[in-house]
């Protein structure tokens, strides 16, 4: 978040920042921390000037003795009465420019020296070779770090929450601009999901419907998925488990798997109650007819997943979750297959009801695919010895394409956030990184029309150095643009190049990182080491040179 005012410096807004924002947001549940990005905590800054120090015989050391002498508050004592106690206070801590000023620096026949004779005394800021730009204006941001395993979304929701307590109370011109919600895309992740879970239904009774052209039996599934996938939830809550983007993909997964069971027991009951058997009857041997089959099929299916239970490491934590959500559907479908879903089959189908019009009408369709089915399935048998080769041709298939194919975690999403990495040469002062960095940072105002925000911090995040700088812009929308992410990415690479006194390299952020650490850093990292030192100084200029023609590694940048 960004705090700006046009009538405050940084200085009181650093101060509001600590005293105010700070202690408001660090009781936020879950949260770790409160970090305050650009702030400029006040000091007393002393400009000693030499020639009048040697004027008055003086020495640097003569001030520092007599500031730790002189500025300090210390109790002095108490005072008692009958029934009350009362500490004394002396107000020995200087606070203004005068207080220093004034300080008594040495006194004698000639008269008094005091600091404000040998030294330029003002109210500055702690740092000054610091700032944090927000469109080109100074100004202070926070950034709220949550617990390891927190919810983000109860963050942001008391969070923003508790902003518009601040905002209604505060009466200034102080402006508060959130740049960065993680929750934005979690929260719209969710809602892709839920949307995607609702078609599934949709299409789910539209197959059913298709083949059985029976509208009784087609909204079954509404009452067989919800009991699978409520009772999948339980085991989560049992479990520990949280409701999110994973474990609702394999909600959505079981949606599929969870009516298959159904549909099995569902046609094999059906196909008997049309060949003349009651329906009563017709349920009970259906079921009992494929009760192994459901009951095979349904632990493979969760044995399958069984494997990724045992997975160590970051890789096993994510599809932990993921793998648990969808073994117990299965699991939990082939129950309800068995045992509700002939008792619906009772009461859904009605003893003489007649075939409508549009079973009749499209009856001979699927008699006609049924044939066909059985004529390819009775010549493929006489010629059997061909599945050798296509078993055969997939398995080579399979080792190509896992060969060839790239691999990674997730592939990136569109955030709608980019984020610099720059780097001066070594040695590079603040005023050149921030002439250099302000030239970049007013390109990306003027000349990025997808831009929402964009923000310079110099030196950069992380304890970087004086030749580092840390960007970002933000982006509008998706659905508000006509480019992706990635694609302004690449073009950014390309006319960065032109700003020769700085090495940019835009980065994004990866869609599923381990801390902020991992979020941070560049895709690709090497760390080179050696014992001696004279081998990293000629080994490590060479490395660059030697991978900066090859296509992935065509920007590098050495920390």
């Amino acid at each position: 978040m960004a705090i700006q005012s046009q009538s405050k410096g940084l200085m009181e807004l650093s101060d509001y920042a600590e005293n105010v924002l700070q202690n408001k947001f660090q009781t936020i549940p879950e949260v770790s921390s409160v970090n305050i990005v650009g702030q400029k905590r006040p000091s007393m800054r002393i400009w000693v000037d030499p020639d009048k120090l040697n004027a008055y015989n003086l020495a640097f050391n003569d001030i520092s003795t007599v500031l730790n002498k002189e500025n300090v508050e210390v109790p002095s004592g108490k005072v008692y009465g009958n029934k009350t106690e009362l500490t004394i206070r002396a107000l020995g801590r200087l606070s203004t420019e005068e207080d220093f000023r004034s300080l008594i620096l040495k006194e004698d026949e000639n008269g008094i020296v005091r600091l404000g004779d040998v030294a330029k005394v003002e109210l500055g800021p702690e740092q000054l070779e610091q700032s944090w730009k927000l469109n080109g204006v100074s100004g202070v941001g926070l950034a709220i770090i949550p617990q390891p395993g927190a919810n983000y979304v109860d963050i942001s929701d008391e969070f923003n929450k508790r902003l518009e307590e601040i905002k209604k109370s505060q009466k200034n011109d102080i402006q508060f601009t959130t740049l960065i919600d993680n929750t934005r895309n979690v929260r719209r992740s969710l809602k892709e999901v839920e949307q995607t879970l609702l078609i599934s239904f949709i299409l789910v009774i539209a197959v059913i419907f298709l083949f059985f052209r029976n509208w009784l039996i087609a909204i079954r599934p509404l009452i067989d998925i919800p009991i699978s996938l409520i009772a999948t939830f339980f085991v989560m809550y049992l479990a520990g488990f949280s409701i999110n983007i994973l474990s609702l993909l394999g909600i959505i997964l079981a949606t599929g798997l969870v009516v298959d069971d159904g549909i099995v027991v569902t046609e094999n009951i059906f196909r008997k109650f049309e060949g003349g058997m009651p329906i009563r009857r017709a349920a009970l041997e259906g079921s009992k007819e494929i009760f192994f089959a459901v009951i095979s099929t349904s632990v493979t299916l969760a044995i399958v997943f069984l494997p990724v239970l045992f997975l160590q490491g970051f890789v096993g934590s994510l599809f932990r979750e993921f793998a648990v959500v969808v073994a117990t559907a299965v699991l939990i479908s082939a129950f309800v297959s068995l045992t509700i879903t002939p008792v619906l089959n009772v009461y859904l189908n009605k003893p003489k009801a007649r075939h409508r019009k549009f079973y009749l009408a499209t009856e001979p369709f699927f008699k006609g695919m049924e044939t066909g089915y059985r004529n390819s399935l009775e010549r493929f048998l006489s010629k059997r010895k061909i599945a050798y080769f296509i078993i055969a041709a997939c398995v080579l298939i399979i080792f190509y394409l896992g060969r060839t194919l790239q691999s990674e975690i997730a592939p990136i999403e569109d955030k709608s956030n980019l984020r610099f990495q720059i780097s001066g040469p070594e040695g590079a002062s603040y005023a050149f990184m921030s002439k250099n960095g302000g030239e970049f940072a007013n390109y990306l105002i003027d000349s990025i029309p997808e831009r929402s925000f964009s923000f310079m911090a110099i030196p950069g995040f992380g304890g970087q150095g004086s030749n580092a700088a840390t960007g970002r812009i933000g982006l509008v929308p998706p659905d508000e643009r006509d480019k992706t992410q990635s694609e302004i990415a690449r073009e950014l690479s390309k006319k960065a190049a032109k700003f020769n006194n700085l090495r940019i390299f835009p980065v994004e952020e990866q869609t599923i990182s381990v801390g902020l650490g991992s979020r941070g850093s560049l895709p690709v990292q090497f760390v080179i080491q050696n014992l001696d030192f004279n081998k990293l100084r000629t080994t490590i200029p060479k490395f660059p040179r030697q991978h900066e023609m090859t296509k992935p590694f065509r920007m590098w940048m050495l920390t």
